[in-house]
């Protein structure tokens, strides 16, 4: 591999991170208490050129934990009628993490990074609740960094002086689909576009990649 196509890698533009866009939907907003409903990730790949896409979806309905809180009010606003339908095809929170975590080991391996981390909007909220429901899972081997996120909501405020989602996107000139919001797949391939189109307009702008002779 050319000195210029190495510096070109996933691993060299995050520092060895291997970014993962993550969208959950819950019953509530207590990461503890509150049913985790719904999650998916979205992984990423760079190409020649140091641009940066979606790569892998993995998505699943997952099934209340034992003793899960339900805000009826967190319902009406994701959809999620009954989040104990069998028509839902729900799974267990161990079940789903435990697959999702295997892609993203596969994936980070054979993009030679060290550790995942998330990307997500208001990344906080998606964070609290995947590290919690490990820690409910007793998973040891989460790939996640255990504090540090890119938060898109950050992120696009800066690019596009917008925080909401749907209007992120909109002004980075994506189509959003309101009708289509607040579903966890949904919200992580437009998170994972908007997070993919701001990294790379910035590399467009000249602000990447960088030398060995700047970072000095």
């Amino acid at each position: 591999m050319s000195e210029i196509n190495e510096a070109l890698t996933l691993k060299k533009r995050f520092r060895g991170y291997f970014p993962v866009v993550v969208d959950v939907e819950t019953a509530g907003f207590n990461a503890e208490t509150d049913a985790l409903l719904e999650i998916c990730a979205v992984t990423l790949a760079m190409d020649e050129e140091g641009n940066l896409h979606p790569a892998s979806t993995i998505h699943f309905h997952i099934e209340p934990f034992e003793g899960a809180n339900i805000e009826q009010a967190a319902l009406d606003f994701n959809g999620i009628k009954d989040p104990f339908s069998p028509l839902r095809g729900a799974v267990t929170e161990d079940y789903a993490l435990k697959e999702i975590y295997k892609l993203i080991r596969k994936e980070q391996k054979a993009a030679d990074c060290s550790r995942a981390i998330m990307v997500a909007h208001n990344a906080t909220f998606d964070h609290n609740f995947v590290m919690q429901a490990s820690e409910r899972c007793k998973l040891k081997r989460v790939p996640f960094h255990p504090f540090a996120t890119f938060d898109t909501a950050a992120l696009s405020g800066l690019a596009y002086g917008q925080t909401v989602l749907a209007k992120a996107c909109k002004t980075a000139g994506m189509e959003f689909d309101n009708k289509e919001a607040h579903s966890a797949l949904y919200d992580t391939q437009k998170t994972a576009d908007l997070f993919c189109g701001i990294v790379n307009k910035w590399k467009a702008l000249g602000g990447w990649p960088v030398t060995d002779s700047d970072e000095q």
